[in-house]
């Protein structure tokens, strides 16, 4: 089987700074708390079951993510955070999509809009890029001699999954976004862990930028990672095997 996305794009972010790794931390608290509010039960919360388990894949530790539940009313107190989503590009026409969680919709449009001309980008309207991506489960899962290729074709099957790739450390498995609490919960119930898992934008297809314009546009990146409001930033540039 095939699919779209690209192992060393999600590897390239293992090797965060423990400074990058707090914040990661913090965004994802955040998502929990949001998640929580009004059903800190993932039981019967599936949304933030699927939020758990991408904290997880993240090495949040268990006591960070149970604070996140525990203090979701106190967190957020009588703030309402809205999920907004911002389209974009990036220099030579690479796409960009930028979600975000944010009590002040002025600040975070105007921040998201600065971090990208500052660096050769622009924003962009509603639906501008989104349709060079397809939204889709992610499971990312080590490839060990226990779990071999013929064990993980008949887990996918299982699991109702879309579609999955081998590399050459990790199988990735994907699914439709309806689909992906029940695969995860599938293959947890296998004991099987994750390197990474949640809903997400995978681009259909990749660029590759010179070195120059790469330099620019992984600024542009970090810039917008560095904002608060912004939890994820989904993009189509191949990131370079040195980085």
């Amino acid at each position: 089987m095939s699919g779209h996305s690209k192992w060393h794009n999600i590897q390239a972010k293992k090797g965060k700074t423990d400074a990058a790794r707090a914040a990661v931390f913090t965004k994802i608290g955040r998502e929990l708390a949001v998640a929580a509010k009004g059903n800190p039960n993932p039981d019967t919360n599936s949304k933030l079951a699927d939020v758990i388990a991408k904290a997880k894949a993240a090495n949040m530790p268990n006591a960070n993510i149970q604070r996140s539940i525990d203090k979701a009313a106190g967190v957020l107190g009588d703030k309402d955070f809205k999920e907004l989503t911002y389209e974009g590009y990036g220099v030579a026409g690479s796409a960009v999509i930028v979600k975000t969680l944010t009590d002040n919709v002025n600040r975070t449009a105007g921040d998201v809009r600065a971090a990208m001309s500052k660096c050769g980008g622009q924003m962009g309207n509603a639906g501008c890029v989104s349709y060079m991506f397809d939204n889709k489960g992610v499971i990312v899962i080590e490839r060990t001699v226990a779990l071999d290729e013929d064990t993980m074709m008949e887990y996918c099957l299982e699991a109702e999954a879309e579609d999955y790739t081998v590399e050459d450390d990790v199988y990735e498995v994907f699914t439709t976004p309806e689909g992906f609490s029940a695969a995860r919960k599938y293959f947890e119930g296998k004991g099987v862990s994750f390197l990474e898992a949640e809903i997400k934008m995978v681009p259909q297809n990749y660029i590759t930028l010179d070195s120059e314009k790469y330099a620019m546009f992984a600024k542009m990146i970090d810039k917008l990672e560095e904002l608060d409001d912004v939890q994820t930033v989904y993009h189509n540039v191949e990131i370079p095997d040195e980085e």
